[in-house]
């Protein structure tokens, strides 16, 4: 007999809900949209809502929220749908804070509802099978070069800039979520050197060190200034030669060979995997790639360069 599906309402209907979260919705089994609140958009012919307030406040029934608002405000939004006893899909960056994530994290547990951090590029083609090879070899270094143009993915998005907008990291916390999910042993921090533009309260360059618990060599460089191609490879040399992931996870490479090219399917991968985890019960809450950018901002020489403008 087969489930009803999962009713769920966005909360926040900004770009990368109308670029990624609509269609993924869409085209996943097992779920479907009854509503959405957003201070500036509406939907046709779906229930929308000034704010998640008067979203809980109303008839409308539903199951589970997918916040897609900027992570500062979002903690009081994810908590009250938790209050709620609804499910709650959270966009990365999970939140703001360390410490109001893993509130959320116990919040969902005592009342028994599911609760998703997100990481997207965690779905994309390339990841798990990088990782099961790099659990087969000996790792000797990574490098990660993660470089965009902000203009292009992020016009007009004032609120990136602000503190707890994470500025790079926004996109850079992207590659340690990979980093993170493929390295079979963990790593910490060594060096941070963050550059900020002279009007901006967030970064827009970064270039790190780490180093696993076994001492290997980890280094990120993280930029927003990029123009042309875009750059969001990591390079991972092993005994048996480099395994290399490209566009941001889609593609990889193993010893030199092209082994996959896959179109982009990471936030429909991720509806799918909120669908399994509220039929079963459980949460995933690995908040490891903000705890990396919680050390970034903590340890970061800070280095400042011209302003910046849109």
């Amino acid at each position: 007999m087969s489930m009803a599906p999962i009713r769920v309402a966005i909360v926040g209907l900004g770009k990368i809900a109308r670029d990624q979260h609509l269609g993924a919705i869409e085209a996943t089994d097992g779920i479907e949209l009854v509503a959405v609140a957003s201070r500036h958009a509406k939907l046709d012919q779906i229930a929308c809502f000034h704010e998640i307030g008067d979203l809980l406040a109303s008839d409308v029934k539903f199951d589970a929220v997918s916040l897609c608002t900027p992570p500062v405000g979002r903690f009081e939004q994810a908590k009250a749908a938790l209050d709620a006893g609804k499910h709650v899909m959270l966009e990365k960056p999970p939140g703001a804070t360390l410490s109001e994530v893993y509130a959320l994290e116990k919040l969902a547990k005592a009342k028994g509802v599911s609760l998703f951090s997100t990481w997207h590029s965690r779905a994309a083609a390339a990841v798990e099978p990088a990782r099961g090879l790099l659990a087969k070899r000996k790792i000797r270094s990574v490098a990660v070069e993660w470089k965009e143009d902000v203009r292009h993915w992020h016009p007009g998005q004032a609120w990136i800039w602000e503190p707890g907008g994470l500025g790079v990291f926004d996109p850079g916390i992207n590659a340690l979520s990979i980093v993170t999910r493929i390295m079979p042993e963990s790593f910490h921090l060594t060096r941070s050197e963050l550059t900020f533009p002279a009007n901006r309260a967030a970064p827009i360059a970064a270039s790190l060190s780490f180093e696993t618990d076994g001492g290997i060599p980890v280094s990120a460089e993280f930029d927003w200034r990029q123009t042309g191609p875009q750059t969001w490879d990591i390079r991972v040399e092993t005994d048996e030669g480099p395994i290399v992931l490209t566009h941001g996870g889609s593609r990889l490479f193993v010893d030199g060979e092209s082994v996959i090219v896959e179109e982009d399917r990471e936030y429909r991968n991720l509806y799918r995997d909120f669908v399994t985890l509220v039929t079963e019960g459980r949460s995933d809450t690995d908040f490891s790639p903000l705890v990396h950018v919680a050390d970034a901002f903590m340890l970061g020489r800070r280095i400042q360069t011209d302003e910046f403008e849109d």
